[in-house]
């Protein structure tokens, strides 16, 4: 699909309006300066409504980065001069750019080389023989000497065939002369071998640390190379130091995240170094798309960021505000739940209930000195024990009337905490995706049919008219904003079985989440989230219109171009 000169069509909108008069013309441009681009569609969905809107025909004039006028194609003329890019994208549908609601770009780009340890549909790993042979070869192709670190990321438990958890034992199998590090898909737990317990000091008499666990072998106190929640923090380093160029990691990363049609990304558990590496790019005008960062709340959250800096964008990167950690992963059985898990992990009792990172008077000192300094907080909260923990700290906060804090994930929220959430101002941010990647596992294995068809419950927080966003979590999963959607919408587990059909949500009130309310939870409705004269030129351009198709077939759209800032950054030219 190439984009029409603009001389050639703007002599075919003139013969057009000759036809008609011209007096619309005249008045659809003001000032008489054209614009830098004009982007004509069949299709045209501007998310300017919390109601369906069906998409029309429609023009979009764009000037730097701003769109300056929407309005019909016979109109379009006025906006266009010689020097005018024009694109005419036919029954292509025009949408405004998705918004990553939450993820973690740093992690992206820190990953982007590693090993690919994951299971279809994301990697080649369906057993730990499968694993094996992956991490053999890694090494083998990337010549690591002995001595050095190979990580690798993604691998799940949950669809590996035996069901289990990598130990120390089958990674020493790899090799005994190398340091083996791998995260787990949910970034809450790590396999590792023998030489990498030694390399960091874990062995016998190591004690678990605060909210984590070293998981030992059975009758015996020796680790067996699984680690939980905190205690795999100091390989978090050893992970960071993985790319000799981090800013073309970065790059690599932004440009996958354009792939998907996204052009504002969350990096949503920052650290010093992430920061400060956003802040470089940014100032080399180097972000090809918008990143908002939020730290990690650290000490007592007092000293998390300065309010002063927070909520503006500088070369397309902003502080948003702060990130606040309450509990694990359901998939990996540490999500902090109120009632015990279906099937509870090794080692623990029928009455397992997770765990949380701090208790509640931790939790209530942080968020009160994170909100009470006016600072926007996203804290993740899986399960409904942290949830609550979180819904009681907000509400004896000092808080600003319109403070927007974030439920991260809210997996397993109950009825009366979505009632408690909406009036507290709480916006609960679903990770929906897990439908289709863990519903299976949830439902047989973590939560049993009764709660697992009720997580993520996007369609009850919108019966409630109150607004919420749904994500990714990249690279916990692919950026992938399409099957997101579909997701959402069809609430399809891999096998195929719908996994609560009533919580399933339209087409139309799908995108709200990724674009306008998305827009909302970043204190950014202003400037994104649909497509009106005034906001931000960020778009993505899908090969049909979504609204139009059945939402089982969303995964069959193709992401052709997105647009940030004004700018074509996908496919790059």
């Amino acid at each position: 699909m190439k984009p029409k000169s603009s001389t050639s069509l703007l002599l075919a909108v003139a013969t057009t309006l000759s036809l008609v008069g011209c007096a619309s013309v005249l008045t659809s441009n003001p000032d008489g300066q054209p614009a830098d681009r004009v982007l004509l569609s069949n299709n045209v969905i501007t998310m300017t409504s919390d109601t369906f809107e069906p998409a029309t025909q429609a023009a979009v004039a764009v000037r730097d980065d701003t769109i300056v006028w929407v309005g019909a194609k016979t109109d379009a003329a006025a906006w266009i001069g010689e020097q005018t890019v024009v694109d005419d994208l036919g029954n292509a549908a025009l949408l405004p750019g998705f918004i990553d609601a939450h993820g973690h770009v740093a992690m992206q780009a820190m990953m982007i080389n590693l090993a690919n340890v994951a299971s279809p549909p994301v990697g080649p790993v369906q057993t730990v023989a499968d694993l094996k042979a992956v991490l053999r070869s890694h090494i083998a192709d990337n010549d690591i000497p002995p001595g050095t670190w190979v990580l690798g990321t993604g691998y799940d438990d949950s669809l590996i065939s035996e069901q289990r958890h990598p130990t120390r034992d089958d990674l020493d199998a790899v090799s005994d002369a190398h340091p083996i590090a791998l995260l787990h898909v949910s970034a809450h737990l790590m396999a590792v071998n023998s030489e990498a317990l030694a390399k960091v000091g874990i062995d016998t008499e190591t004690e678990n640390p605060a909210g984590g666990v070293i998981r030992r072998r059975p009758d015996s106190s020796e680790p067996n190379g699984v680690l939980e929640e905190s205690a795999l923090y100091q390989f978090w380093p050893i992970f960071a130091a993985a790319n000799d160029d981090p800013m073309q990691a970065l790059e690599k990363a932004l440009d996958l995240y354009a792939s998907y049609g996204i052009t504002t990304a969350q990096d949503g558990a920052s650290n010093p170094d992430s920061v400060a590496l956003f802040r470089a790019a940014a100032a080399q005008q180097q972000l090809p798309i918008d990143v908002i960062a939020y730290p990690v709340v650290r000490g007592d959250g007092k000293s998390i960021v300065n309010s002063s800096n927070v909520g503006t964008y500088e070369n397309g990167f902003k502080l948003g505000g702060a990130k606040l950690v309450l509990d694990g992963s359901p998939q990996g059985k540490t999500a902090y739940l109120t009632q015990p898990y279906f099937k509870p992990p090794p080692g623990q009792s029928a009455s397992y209930l997770g765990y949380p990172i701090f208790d509640a008077e931790k939790t209530r000192t942080l968020v009160h000195n994170v909100l009470e300094a006016n600072v926007p907080l996203i804290a993740h909260a899986n399960g409904d024990a942290a949830a609550d923990m979180l819904i009681e700290a907000v509400a004896s906060a000092d808080r600003a009337t319109d403070h927007r804090t974030v439920m991260i994930h809210a997996q397993t929220v109950r009825e009366d905490q979505l009632d408690d959430m909406k009036s507290l101002g709480i916006i609960p941010s679903f990770f929906s995706a897990h439908t289709f990647y863990w519903g299976d596992w949830h439902r047989d294995s973590v939560f049993g049919e009764e709660r697992a068809r009720r997580i993520s419950p996007t369609a009850t927080t919108l019966a409630r008219d109150m607004p919420f966003t749904v994500h990714n979590d990249a690279p916990v999963v692919p950026a992938n904003m399409l099957r997101l959607l579909w997701a959402t919408t069809n609430r399809q587990t891999r096998s195929g079985k719908t996994l609560g059909g009533d919580q399933a949500l339209s087409t139309y009130d799908a995108l709200r989440a990724v674009t306008t309310m998305a827009a909302y939870s970043n204190f950014d409705e202003d400037s994104k989230g649909s497509i009106e004269p005034g906001k931000q030129a960020d778009f993505v351009v899908l090969s049909r219109d979504p609204l139009a198709i059945d939402p089982a077939d969303l995964q069959k759209l193709e992401v052709l171009r997105t647009y940030a800032r004004g700018a074509q950054v996908f496919p790059s030219r």
